[in-house]
């Protein structure tokens, strides 16, 4: 299965008072990554919603391990590690662009739902074929 990067640079409104990469921050960099990766197969969130699907973030395990700071630039890697039915598992990871050091790793888990009732529901077929 492919692996898709997003870069970007850390802005103080990134960071807490002391120029340190607020740990949430890190989620939304996640959040953005696999929005990307989705978006390179075709579907944006506006086409999800037209039929009427929706992803919704299950559980993430997330490991902090060295802290970006402002104006650092970095990647955040997205890949499939699990396609399920009603679900896929991403492996995704944050390292800094000019050294490739690891700041944050994470396993998220995200569901797949009716996006008018919240219920679960199968993955759009022609999704998975493209995505795995």
């Amino acid at each position: 299965m492919s692996t898709f990067a997003l870069n970007f640079r850390i802005y103080y409104e990134d960071t807490d008072a002391g120029g340190i990469v607020y740990y949430v921050n890190y989620l939304k960099f996640m959040e953005r990554a696999r929005t990307e990766f989705l978006r390179q197969y075709g579907y944006e969130q506006a086409k999800l919603h037209e039929q009427n699907v929706m992803f919704v973030v299950h559980s993430a395990t997330v490991e902090y391990k060295k802290p970006a700071k402002l104006d650092d630039r970095i990647d955040v890697t997205v890949s499939l590690s699990e396609v399920k039915r009603t679900y896929l598992v991403f492996h995704q990871l944050v390292t800094l662009s000019e050294t490739g050091e690891r700041l944050c790793e994470a396993k998220v888990k995200v569901a797949c739902v009716t996006f008018d009732s919240l219920k679960p529901q199968a993955i759009p077929r022609d999704l998975i074929c493209k995505i795995a």
